[in-house]
């Protein structure tokens, strides 16, 4: 039994292939979009080869391309999607509406905007971790070298609002209705964008969609999409990077250091804007280098970017999977995985995020108590290989 898994240097990759070969599934690699100088066309031709001569069980991919799924459609062959990215614009394609497709959502929002475009092939699903592989990277791993720490990045290097204002592109009184917008989100809950697009009138929406000749389009999708583009591609991205900029700030400029704390910031984004009072490093590699900073940090931080209104990020899984202790914004969906107390300890406002690191530092055995807790719970059900098992039990049964 084989399948074609289509790769594209995504991170999650490796995992995800790993979990396959557990099962005994002979997993096939087409590498052809790891190349930016293989075309369109040439991808098709080579997929559509790989499938005559292997047939598979079905294709897969970490996030959704619809020349896949109008190519196995084509062939009458399953298409696989988990998307790990959220917003995922391309699952709004005409394409997602194939009998053939099996896509999988990890944000239950994104979930519910196009399940009922095809209600029998999209599902709803979490993201997952690689205990295995990061148990043995990490090994017995056990000192402490950091006491708070966030690795990721601030976005203002995926901040296209930032670009047009810049170039001065969006009429001031726009301007000053989506930074109140977004001032709001910030001052009054900790997740999503809910009072961003409420405070938004279309005028607005329109104009930001209208500075952009790059904005995504809506022509090939199943209904206009341009409203959930300008709140996910810029307003989202936007109020993220004002968000990790102001708590980080926050964090760095509190009390800690009285008593010997630092705030440690792993990133590749530009820092101008931070204070100098936290430990700035540069970027650490996903795979080799992240987990150790998971696992030997007293506390990690999760904010959670906008664009994922309900869903757990991928951090949240990593981190707990390196037995490091989170502190996490709340989400919506913490509660179907985890306790909060008992697993990871989230914070729904500012205020209490500094109230709980303060608590936290100072109580090492609660802290390690919960980590191992957490730990526990993500090996116990939380892998990628539940994910790829659950996988199979639906493919299995539309058979």
């Amino acid at each position: 039994m084989n399948i074609i898994f289509y790769r594209y240097k995504s991170i999650c990759e490796p995992d995800f292939i790993d979990a396959f070969k557990v099962l005994g599934i002979d997993v096939i690699e087409d590498i052809q979009g790891m190349s930016p100088s293989v075309t369109l066309d040439e991808k098709i031709i080579h997929l559509g080869n790989l499938i005559a001569a292997n047939h598979p069980l079905f294709v897969f991919s970490i996030n959704y391309y619809p020349f896949i799924a109008m190519l196995c459609e084509k062939l009458h062959v399953f298409y696989v999607a988990v998307t790990v990215d959220c917003p995922v614009f391309e699952i709004f394609n005409t394409s997602v509406r194939s009998k053939f497709n099996r896509l999988f959502l990890f944000d239950k929002e994104q979930y519910n905007l196009i399940h009922d475009e095809n209600p029998d092939c999209i599902f709803h699903m979490p993201l997952g971790a690689a205990c295995t592989r990061l148990s043995t990277l990490l090994g017995n791993t056990s000192d402490y070298r950091y006491d708070i720490s966030f690795v990721g990045s601030l976005y203002n290097e995926k901040d296209p609002l930032e670009k047009l204002l810049v170039k001065n592109s969006l009429p001031f009184s726009v301007k000053e209705q989506f930074a109140a917008a977004i001032n709001s989100q910030l001052e009054s809950e900790v997740f999503g964008y809910k009072r961003i697009k409420e405070s938004l009138t279309s005028n607005v929406l329109s104009d930001i969609k209208n500075a952009d000749p790059d904005f995504y389009p809506s022509n090939m999708s199943v209904f206009d999409i341009s409203e959930y583009v300008t709140l996910n591609d810029y307003l989202c991205p936007h109020a993220t990077y004002l968000e990790r900029v102001k708590i980080l700030n926050m964090i760095a400029e509190n009390n800690y250091s009285a008593n010997g704390y630092k705030l440690h910031l792993f990133t590749q984004s530009n820092t101008k804007t931070l204070s100098d009072k936290m430990m700035i490093h540069g970027g650490v590699d996903s795979l080799k280098e992240m987990p150790f900073v998971f696992r030997q940090s007293k506390i990690n931080l999760n904010i959670t970017t906008r664009s994922i209104t309900s869903g757990l990020s991928q951090r949240i899984w990593d981190v707990l999977a390196c037995k490091g202790f989170l502190i996490t914004n709340y989400q919506p969906e913490i509660d179907l995985y985890f306790k909060d107390g008992e697993h990871l300890i989230t914070y729904h406002n500012y205020t209490e995020l500094i109230d709980k690191i303060h608590y936290y530092l100072e109580h090492a055995q609660e802290r390690e108590t919960i980590a191992q807790r957490g730990f526990e719970e993500v090996c116990a059900n939380g892998r990628v290989l539940n994910r790829v098992l659950e996988i199979f039990k639906i493919i299995t049964s539309s058979n």
